[in-house]
């Protein structure tokens, strides 16, 4: 499962990259990160060491409810190259949770079309679909928390009016916040999960499951 998350994780900032080029930011493209190859995206401390750190953790102490975190390694923007800055910037911010989103569409859709060609057994790749979509549910959704450098601070950053000084100064702790509240907050991951759990449910739906 690690590997599908180091793969979502890849097309996520893949989306955020082509958004920028889309914006007229060409950063990431010349840099060679408006790929989809996990390999250039991944940061070897939080998509590598803290995910299996905490994974063994977990492992080894069971009566410790630690969150699996990590991160891919952030996509390079220069704003002063887009068209319009705050409108831009929110997009650009949004397209990395929106391709979690299509994937998960497209990966319930082949799921789909799997049910109907066969009877898979229950270890087959085929059934793994399902939470392979879910997991990229819980990277868009979970992405949209308004803590940075998440996703979703971008967005309220600008609909609050924050500046950027202010900002950059919440963002030298954010990973520290970020950590705190979904390791000792849990009603957050909760909503998490429950969204995604809806939207899931909401594809099912239209792929008439």
């Amino acid at each position: 499962m690690w590997m599908c998350l180091v793969v979502l994780l890849s097309f996520h900032e893949y989306g955020h990259a082509w958004a920028a080029h889309r914006c007229g930011d060409d950063t990431a493209r010349i840099m060679g990160r408006m790929t989809i190859n996990p390999i250039v995206h991944i940061d070897p401390i939080g998509t590598v060491l803290i995910p299996w750190v905490l994974v063994l953790f977990t492992a080894t102490n069971t009566e410790f409810g630690f969150a699996i975190f990590g991160w891919a390694k952030p996509v390079p923007v220069n704003p002063s190259n887009y068209g319009n800055l705050k409108r831009d910037d929110i997009l650009v911010s949004m397209a990395g949770p929106a391709m979690n989103v299509i994937l998960a569409f497209v990966i319930l859709a082949l799921y789909r079309l799997g049910l109907a060609l066969g009877d898979w057994s229950d270890a087959s790749v085929i059934h793994q679909m399902l939470m392979i979509a879910f997991l990229s549910m819980i990277l868009c959704v979970f992405n949209l928390i308004p803590i940075p450098p998440l996703d979703g601070s971008h967005v309220m950053r600008h609909v609050i009016g924050m500046s950027e000084e202010t900002y950059m100064r919440i963002s030298q702790y954010g990973f520290i916040i970020l950590i705190v509240v979904i390791n000792f907050f849990p009603q957050v991951f909760g909503l998490v999960i429950g969204v995604s759990i809806g939207m899931i449910q909401l594809f099912q739906s239209i792929l008439l499951f």
